[in-house]
């Protein structure tokens, strides 16, 4: 019986931690996206290492490392546009046109304020 109490106590800790670690990407993720919308180049190179890598939790996605790497270099960071065009050699044409979409999109939308107006 009380073997079976341990395992019941880990497997509720492991769960506790796992939620935690969530968390915690969720908010480090959100905080990147936050400073990336302010125009912070290096929030946008990160968001794109991160998802290049599917480190700290995210998948790996290419098609968003694209856009953030793609994003960063627009706002002058010199190792993103390296990384972008490293990303894109596993890249299908579509898939790239996709991600140059994307960040149009995201542009758009960092651009516009919550009453419709573009920002200055």
């Amino acid at each position: 019986m009380s073997q079976a109490w341990i395992k019941l106590v880990a497997d509720h800790e492991a769960n506790d931690q796992a939620s935690i670690a969530a968390q915690t990407v969720d908010q480090m993720v959100a905080a990147c996206l936050a400073a990336a919308a302010a125009g912070d180049s290096d929030a946008l190179f990160d968001l794109g290492v991160v998802t290049s890598t599917g480190s700290h939790g995210l998948p790996c996605d290419l098609i968003e490392a694209h856009k953030w790497f793609n994003l960063a270099a627009v706002r002058g960071h010199e190792e993103a546009a390296l990384c972008r065009a490293e990303v894109a050699e596993d890249m299908t044409a579509r898939e790239i046109a996709e991600a140059q979409r994307s960040a149009r999109e995201w542009l758009r939308a960092t651009a516009t304020g919550a009453n419709g107006r573009h920002a200055a």
